[in-house]
């Protein structure tokens, strides 16, 4: 059990150290993406350091697994946030993106050894 937690935190971890840049980079779809979406533009950075923190943070818990356990729940609560966004946009086929973070970050918690 101990090597899926460390496979799914890792696959985690880097996921939205990745997404995290693309926001610091203020990429070109992401911008229409968050147009479309209804999120300011001025959140962009906000929103890139929040995923950068709990990516960081679950990878912390690597080593000690209470941040690891409040960083996952962060990204939970994040990532829940972004797929109502995105079904309020009424922009359904962009839903498995975020879902697909949710569930790394779901898995990141449900896997965290007792």
């Amino acid at each position: 059990m101990f090597t899926t937690y460390v496979v799914v935190v890792v696959a985690t971890g880097v996921s939205n150290i990745a997404a995290a840049i693309a926001d610091f980079l203020r990429v070109k779809w992401i911008l229409g993406n968050m147009s479309k979406y209804g999120v300011p533009h001025s959140w962009i950075y906000a929103l890139g350091v929040a995923k950068a923190v709990g990516a960081l943070g679950v990878l912390a818990g690597l080593a000690v697994r209470a941040i690891g356990v409040a960083a996952a729940a962060g990204l939970v609560l994040y990532f829940i946030g972004a797929v109502v966004m995105v079904a309020r946009a009424r922009w359904y086929s962009h839903l498995p993106y975020p879902t697909l973070f949710l569930l790394l970050a779901v898995g990141s918690l449900a896997t965290t050894p007792g």
